[in-house]
């Protein structure tokens, strides 16, 4: 089998062994964490242990990070086989292959150190540097996009989802301060948005898979 055809099936690979069971899990422990809350709200004892809060973070954070990763992998087959190889980067546009090089690495350097930042300062700055470094990454002439059809377009879902994903990532430790809920309110509707687009991702990777599948065998 040609080697170009097995690494484009990594991302989808990662995508099913790893991040949507992630999903999955992350959707069940918020709707544990909900009744749970809507129980001692009406002054009732939930059956639910205290520690589905914390199992809720936690995998999350797991699913976000991965989510951002494998959008990198999604971004970094193309880049090296359509734009590197093909396009020749290194000795057509030098600059432009070591720009294409530095904003991988600094766009997950940013990953790294939104989770370690401490302060609301710079979980927005890492925030921001991440969501550039995707959408800059993502915007190269090698990478289809399918922007004549971006309302069925596997790459604008997935880009939207994981700006989406870093937003939560960034605001996880306001949530907690926040005695308001808007913090809380904006985490759900943010979250059950990205989850759609989840289930959009699933649609248009099988369509995809299928063309290049349909068009390796031809």
């Amino acid at each position: 089998m040609d080697i170009n055809l097995i690494t484009t099936w990594i991302h989808p690979i990662l995508a099913v062994i790893w991040v949507f069971p992630l999903i999955g899990i992350v959707c069940y422990f918020s709707w544990q964490v909900r009744q749970r809350r809507l129980a001692i709200a009406a002054g009732n004892k939930s059956k639910i242990p205290p520690k589905v809060g914390v199992e809720h973070v936690n995998i999350g954070r797991w699913l976000a990070g991965s989510v951002v990763a494998l959008s990198l992998v999604g971004l970094l087959h193309p880049t090296i086989t359509k734009g590197f190889i093909k396009q020749n980067l290194m000795t057509e546009n030098l600059f432009l292959g070591f720009f294409v090089i530095m904003m991988f690495v600094l766009t997950a350097a940013s990953l790294v150190f939104l989770y370690r930042a401490k302060t609301k300062v710079w979980r927005g700055t890492f925030a921001t540097l991440t969501s550039m470094g995707v959408i800059i990454l993502g915007g190269q002439n090698w990478i289809f996009r399918r922007t004549n059809e971006w309302y069925i377009s596997h790459y604008y879902y997935g880009l939207i989802a994981t700006i989406l994903m870093i937003i939560s990532l960034a605001i996880v430790q306001e949530i907690y301060k926040d005695k308001s809920q808007k913090w809380r309110k904006a985490h759900i509707i943010l979250n059950i948005i990205a989850t759609l687009l989840f289930i959009g991702q699933g649609f248009t990777g099988v369509r995809d898979i299928a063309e290049i599948a349909f068009y390796a065998a031809k």
